[in-house]
């Protein structure tokens, strides 16, 4: 299978440069798999799991927010965050899930209603992939 670059770049800086076989990722209108040779392409990125192909392995990750790009076959991924499998702490992140759904049952306006349903999201997606 052929191969392209990714690379992908959080608010911490660049956190994977390698060239894959396929990306597959949640973007707001739906998961995407990109390939080799995928046309140019923009899309802001949802909450939940991404899966790299690289050197015949999967790898799971946990993206939440941000935008993808493909430009002259190169794939750039730019999330608010974005964690590899191995690198989640399941209990911190079980931690996160109950912290915010008693902020949830809390809120007393809708900007901390909408805060704390994304922050559920983001420990959900972190919990899916940790439990793989």
């Amino acid at each position: 299978m052929k191969s392209f670059n990714l690379k992908v770049v959080t608010p911490d800086g660049l956190c994977f440069d390698s060239d894959i076989e396929s990306l597959l990722i949640r973007t707001d209108d739906g998961d995407v798999e990109f390939l080799a040779g995928h046309i140019d392409y923009m899309a802001s990125l949802g909450t939940g799991r991404a899966r790299i192909k690289e050197g015949g392995n999967d790898r799971y990750a946990s993206v939440s927010g941000g935008f993808v790009t493909v430009s002259g076959g190169e794939v750039k991924l730019v999330a608010i965050t974005f964690e590899f499998r191995e690198q989640i702490d399941l209990d911190r992140a079980l931690a996160a899930r109950d912290d915010a759904k008693e902020a949830i049952s809390s809120a007393k306006d809708d900007k901390a209603l909408a805060l704390a349903k994304a922050k559920l999201q983001r420990a959900l997606a972190r919990i899916d992939v940790a439990e793989m």
